[in-house]
């Protein structure tokens, strides 16, 4: 208890809120739960715990005891680290030069003026090198640019701009002088069984690739940095943090983040099926029998004490899917794909049905020991999903599937429609959508398009809609949302 005439701020609770270090580390958790990261109490005891017993002054080695007490998914690695670098930054203001005995100030003409082309050789040489110390020279290099390339005058005051730091020097025309150099760095090392070009000028592109990315980077967290002092962590991690790759938009992903959310199809798929087991157990007594029940009550003076039930069917339910796979929604029929396959042993029978403005059976491209990228390429590469020019027609490709694959669709099915409903203005063909929903047992269309554009544009989503029931799923977590709400028992 404080002391009287003492005053202590209070939390919701009424509890004294903490200080210091464990009110740092409160803080930091809850920005984590901002962005969608779920940390429970426990785990938040055990990070306490970990910086009891670390050196502080560690910080990569505070960032990965923190990372392992807190985060229960390697997917959400990105997030947490750019909430750590916000929450736990390397220096406060300008950064100093350190341990690195080198200048690495920024190099000037006569004038004073930053000398540009001098600046582009320096960054080529340490991005060629590449060991830790010139990482490390690399990383204070950029702390300068930041703050004199990348500094600007707002209303609020000195602001900074990792695409005005980046923009005279432009990184990208560095690749062919880092590529150079790291092949003039291979031929003078000799690695055995790496001797063919080729393989060496692959890897020499990917490494040259790479390290003007985690330049990029580096300049992007420096500008975070600076930019926190100036406005506050708690306002830029609003904008400046990226998304759980569950919450990404489909859409509007990147290769990268594509590449990171089919890592997470397994947990999701996990997931699901621990839900449908669940939803199973609990419908195994079946419904009410109400004459069942009536009868056996005239024992009791028609009193129903004892309910008869229904024993519940086990059969499980076939599944059939329709995909668009155009470029538009490629990615999120890729993912939707992905975890259907890890879900199928849910079904008795899963048939893939793939289009763009025709359709195809694609199913035997993925069988139990299939590689899912492979069959990926295969499906777009082999089947025959078009037929004159290589836009989405909707109306038309399930008009093929009326006339080719209707007989796959019957009163034990679930039709699965992927695709955003764009159809270049031509006819949805209703009538053919409206004979394969009638006959399935159930029917569902996922929509990767916010509700908002539905009947926008090309859109026909809105005259689907009135057919079959159509679900916004734009994002990994809304996907599985629905479709564990969706899936049949």
């Amino acid at each position: 208890m404080a002391p009287a005439g003492s005053t202590s701020p209070l939390s919701p609770g009424g509890l004294a809120a903490p200080h210091g270090i464990p009110g740092h580390l409160v803080d930091f958790v809850e920005a984590l739960r901002r962005r969608g990261i779920m940390v429970g109490p426990s785990e938040t005891v055990d990070a306490g715990q970990v910086m009891s017993v670390l050196d502080l002054l560690d910080r990569e080695a505070l960032r990965e005891g923190l990372a392992c007490s807190l985060l229960r998914r390697p997917t959400h690695r990105a997030t947490f680290d750019a909430v750590f670098d916000l929450w736990f930054p390397k220096a406060i203001g300008d950064r100093a030069v350190g341990d690195v005995d080198v200048d690495v100030t920024l190099p000037r003409k006569p004038d004073g003026s930053i000398d540009l082309q001098a600046l582009r050789e320096l960054i080529a040489e340490l991005l060629t090198d590449g060991s830790d110390e010139a990482m490390e020279m690399t990383e204070l290099l950029t702390a300068a640019m930041v703050e004199e390339l990348g500094q600007y005058q707002s209303s609020n005051g000195p602001s900074f701009s990792a695409y005005q730091a980046l923009r005279d020097v432009a990184p990208e025309t560095l690749l062919n002088k880092i590529l150079q150099g790291l092949l003039g760095n291979q031929e003078g090392s000799g690695s055995e069984g790496k001797d063919n070009p080729d393989y060496q000028s692959e890897v020499a592109k990917r490494t040259a690739a790479q390290r003007i990315a985690d330049f990029r980077k580096m300049v992007e967290k420096e500008t975070r940095r600076r930019t926190a002092e100036n406005l506050g962590k708690e306002r830029v991690a609003t904008y400046g943090v990226p998304k759980l790759a569950e919450e990404v938009d489909f859409l509007r992903a990147s290769d990268a983040e594509l590449t990171t959310l089919k890592k997470n199809v397994a947990p999701l798929a996990r997931l699901l099926a621990s839900r449908l087991a669940v939803r199973r157990r609990r419908s195994r007594a079946g419904s009410i029998d109400l004459r069942r029940t009536l009868r056996k009550s005239m024992s009791t003076g028609g009193v129903p004490i004892d309910l008869v039930q229904r024993k519940p069917k086990r059969a499980r339910p076939e599944l059939v899917v329709m995909c668009d796979v155009s470029g538009s929604v490629a990615g999120f029929s890729h993912f939707t794909l992905l975890l259907v396959n890890a879900l199928r042993e849910q079904f008795s029978r899963v048939r893939v049905f793939a289009f763009i403005d025709t359709t195809d059976e694609v199913t035997r491209f993925f069988d139990s020991n299939a590689d899912l990228g492979s069959a990926m390429s295969r499906m777009v590469r082999e089947a025959e999903l078009i037929t004159y020019d290589g836009h989405s027609d909707y109306g038309h490709a399930f008009g093929v599937f009326q006339e080719k694959f209707a007989q796959s669709i019957t009163s034990r099915t679930s039709l699965l429609v992927l695709g955003d409903g764009r159809n270049n203005y031509r006819d949805p063909n209703l009538q053919s959508l409206s004979q394969m929903v009638a006959v399935a047992k159930h029917a569902h269309w996922l929509n990767p398009e916010p509700k908002g554009q539905w009947g926008t544009g090309d859109s026909a989503a809105k005259v689907y809609n009135e057919v079959i029931s159509m679900h916004e799923c734009r994002s990994a977590q809304q996907l599985a949302d629905v479709v564990s709400r969706l899936l049949p028992v």
